[in-house]
């Protein structure tokens, strides 16, 4: 399953820089590169929101390697959990953002 996060910030070149350079580092810690897409932003009073889609590659690496850490979260579906732990390994790189699951 592809996992695809609508992402809302109200700081997008900074938060971008930290999500490009978070993920780039998720990729080389992973040995897999290219391993997301990111949509055009649009703007709508004063915040910027756009759509980070994980390919199954660094999905499925992230999921096998931080199993233990995904799985304490406490929502019960597997695509909440992977969201969170997205959202707070983003937190921990200083980018301030809020990201829910794309419907």
């Amino acid at each position: 399953m592809d996992i695809i996060l609508d992402i809302s910030t109200k700081n997008y070149l900074d938060d971008l820089l930290l999500i490009k350079k978070a993920l780039s580092h998720m990729e080389s810690l992973l040995g897999c590169y290219n391993g997301y897409l990111l949509s055009e932003p649009s703007t709508n009073f004063g915040w910027t929101f756009f759509k980070l889609a994980f390919k199954p590659n660094l999905q499925n690496g992230i999921e096998e390697k931080f199993a233990d850490m995904i799985n304490k979260y406490p929502s019960g579906q597997p695509s909440e959990k992977f969201a969170k732990f997205i959202a707070d390994y983003f937190k921990t790189r200083g980018c301030v953002v809020r990201i829910k699951i794309s419907n």
